[in-house]
């Protein structure tokens, strides 16, 4: 097991992050998988080596532009990010999908967002991109510049397309419908599992 994808896609599926049945997911659909990254947390080699896919491809991407700081959204991705921060050395900062009412209000929390400030916003996962559009606005309004966002899985249902079609670029460790081939050609799963994954994947591709 040599190439990234075959390492994410195990490490997904070892740790159970990625699992397969049917499940209703957010846009009502009903899905052959779910990913989960949270259980991630629990094997930390795992954990880390996804950690170091991301950090160095932030870093390929620091190579040519500025990063001075990266964000994310709560709940998974908030939980991988400080993971990467520390290997890239930059600040994070944590958008809540709501404004907190007490204590220290509003929706941003961890590094204060200062004007000019040049955010890259990573995420466990891109299915349409509504939740990443959602979470750029609060660091725009507070004067953040937000060019580069980054997924681990791209779900493969138009979040990406549509987010560079608003001038963002949008990179992401892995696709879904690589995972499903990955795992089938180790023969982790089945060749059903896998063309299910595919079939719902080829729902959303625009002809």
């Amino acid at each position: 097991m040599s190439s990234t994808t075959d390492k994410i896609a195990d490490a997904l599926f070892s740790s159970g992050c990625l699992t397969f049945g049917s499940f209703k997911i957010k846009s009502g659909a009903i899905s052959p998988y779910y990913i989960d990254l949270a259980r991630l947390l629990s094997i930390p080699k795992q954990l880390c080596m996804v950690a170091e896919v991301a950090a160095d491809q932030i870093r390929q991407i620091m190579a040519s532009d500025k990063i001075d700081k990266l964000a994310s959204i709560e709940l998974k991705g908030a939980l991988i990010v400080p993971s990467i921060a520390c290997q890239v050395n930059l600040p994070c900062i944590i958008v809540r999908k709501e404004a907190k009412a007490y204590g220290v209000t509003g929706r941003i929390t961890g590094a204060h967002v200062a004007k000019g400030d040049n955010i890259l916003i990573f995420d466990d996962v891109i299915s349409e991109g509504l939740s990443k559009i959602e979470a750029i606005k609060p660091l725009q309004e507070l004067g953040g510049n937000v060019k580069h966002l980054m997924v681990v899985v791209n779900r493969e249902q138009g979040g990406i397309e549509k987010l560079e079609q608003l001038g963002f670029k949008v990179h992401a460790l892995v696709k879904v419908s690589e995972i499903a081939n990955s795992l089938q050609n180790n023969k982790r799963i089945s060749n059903e599992q896998s063309e299910e994954v595919l079939a719902f994947v080829k729902k959303f591709q625009v002809s």
